[in-house]
């Protein structure tokens, strides 16, 4: 072969195998009924700063990740107007708070909050005193019309007033690391990419053996920030699919897992009440991909299935809203696992004590997950919510049995 013809040859390689690795990654657009503009839409940061009401020796501060507090001021001597923002508008009513409050001597204290025009009170508080979390006491919360007010016992120790437990990023990573500690071999972290403040967009890519053809299992939460209970409930499910069990084991060896514990790390810690860095609800996202950190996801879980001839066939989204409920699409004949649905919900009402299923089954119309397993995928999807007020024993039940149950169906399918 001539110098020239080699060189030639070269080219077309390279060229081959580049379009083949752009073919392997990129990841076609999804059509909905109802369209939504998800591209980037300005947000109001909120200024980080400690507050100050000098004369009465009461503070209050937002610095810190999952914190949420735009104003804090005297409204009399034994009262406090709590000011919360959104990160901008349109946004679902679901005003989420964050902050730390301490005062100079040991004093009772009182904390109303002000929500903008149009927004009402969604979450009982959480407290954080001496790192251990509880929910206020019901006696100490106080409502007139829709204006909440709370009654705090203040020290010079500070203690955490929010929504819902926090769990930052940074509590998120703390937590995957030290679960699959000892697990390495058949547990791998990955990165999707980085949001669009920079932060990481993590995966644990689990199976066992060999992946070509393993069908995939996606789970994802956090990508409305406040939503915390929906993250237990997923990391109940995660934990009960990588234990040391033979259910485990048999399972592992057919599918593989792919589970993203943050999609939206920017929204977490910037202490949004629903959206991104980019303003934008990324479950609204899942038909042109503009925000990067569905862009990303999207692309990671393509370019796995591609790469490995595998089917994506089941999509978990771990949500919270204000009760337990799973959305369901109900276009399931010809899908991937066709049975599916109505198997598992009927064995976890076999296997919970006294538990019912909240299903609410409607083909989705506007870009969110389910849909996009649906459409995308010819996949079974469901959006996975806990109440916001589901006892965290329940929760730890439902998302365990839910995991075994899956498990045993899919074991023998």
């Amino acid at each position: 072969m001539t110098k020239k013809k080699s060189y030639h040859l070269s080219i077309i390689t390279v060229i081959f195998s580049a379009l083949l690795l752009a073919n392997c990654s990129s990841a076609k657009k999804v059509a909905f009924e109802s369209p939504v503009d998800t591209t980037a839409k300005k947000i109001t940061t909120q200024l980080k700063k400690t507050y100050s009401i000098n004369e009465l020796g009461v503070y209050a501060s937002n610095e810190f990740d999952g914190a949420r507090l735009n104003g804090f001021k005297k409204l009399n001597d034994s009262t406090a107007l709590v000011i919360i923002n959104p990160e901008n508008t349109p946004i679902n009513n679901s005003p989420y708070f964050a902050f730390k409050t301490w005062s100079s001597s040991p004093k009772d204290f009182y904390f109303t909050f002000q929500y903008p025009k149009g927004f009402k009170h969604r979450y009982a508080p959480k407290l954080m005193v001496d790192n251990h979390w509880d929910s206020i006491d019901s006696t100490l919360v106080s409502k007139n019309d829709s204006i909440v007010t709370i009654k705090l016992s203040l020290t010079s120790s500070p203690t955490i007033v929010s929504g819902q437990e926090i769990q930052s990023s940074s509590d998120v990573k703390n937590w995957y690391t030290h679960l699959i500690s000892g697990k390495e071999s058949f547990i791998h972290i990955k990165s999707a990419g980085k949001s669009t403040l920079g932060r990481d967009l993590p995966v644990l890519d689990i199976y066992k053996g060999a992946t070509k053809g393993k069908p995939i299992i996606v789970l994802l939460t956090r990508q409305h920030p406040p939503e915390v209970t929906g993250f237990y409930a997923f990391q109940e499910f995660l934990k009960t699919i990588i234990d040391s069990t033979d259910l485990s084991q048999n399972f592992l060896n057919k599918y593989r897992v792919l589970a993203f514990p943050i999609l939206n790390p920017d929204g977490v810690d910037l202490g949004h009440w629903r959206h991104n860095a980019g303003g934008v609800d990324t479950n609204r996202d899942w038909s042109r991909y503009n925000q990067p950190e569905i862009k990303q996801v999207v692309k990671f879980i393509t370019k796995t299935s591609k790469k490995n001839k595998s089917q994506i066939v089941l999509g978990l989204d771990f949500h919270s809203t204000w009760n337990d409920v799973f959305y369901t699409n109900k276009l399931r004949e010809g899908t991937t696992l066709p049975n599916f649905i109505e198997n598992w919900f009927a064995s976890l009402e076999r296997n919970i004590p006294n538990y019912k299923v909240n299903e609410v089954a409607s083909n989705s119309t506007r870009p969110v997950s389910k849909g996009w397993f649906l459409y995308g995928h010819n996949a079974v999807g469901i959006t996975y919510e806990i109440g916001d007020a589901t006892p965290k024993e329940d929760i730890i039940q439902i998302g365990k049995v839910s995991a075994e149950q899956m498990m045993k169906i899919l074991s023998n399918n």
